[in-house]
């Protein structure tokens, strides 16, 4: 029943983040990496990144590769760049779908749990 989802948008280009390389982990016992991917045209990923058996209750970390998609975007940036990678930690505590966007700016970023 439960599924982890995400999607990345660019809000300071005002469009889909796509190509942006997106890895999980899951925080029990260590730092367990469970999945990588890249978005697609729209910012999504094809497929849910946890679901059915590997949908655990637990602490996990979704690490955004933004800098590498902010260079691919022709923005004059500066060097180093204010975000790099960003990692996002946060827990899962209900057999639910929990889908945890990224919006991203070259200079900020903010996220939730949608739905």
């Amino acid at each position: 029943m439960g599924k982890l989802t995400t999607h990345v948008l660019d809000t300071g280009a005002g469009k889909p983040a796509a190509g942006l390389k997106i890895e999980l982990y899951r925080l029990t016992n260590g730092r367990q990496k469970l999945a990588g991917v890249v978005t697609n045209s729209d910012g999504r990923i094809d497929a849910p990144l946890l679901e059915g058996d590997s949908f655990q209750l637990g602490e996990y970390e979704l690490v955004f590769h933004a800098g590498a998609y902010l260079d691919t975007t022709g923005q004059d940036l500066p060097d180093p760049k204010f975000l790099n990678i960003i990692p996002l930690r946060f827990g899962i505590a209900e057999d639910k779908h929990y889908h945890v966007p990224l919006l991203l700016s070259a200079y900020g970023y903010s996220t939730y749990r949608g739905s």
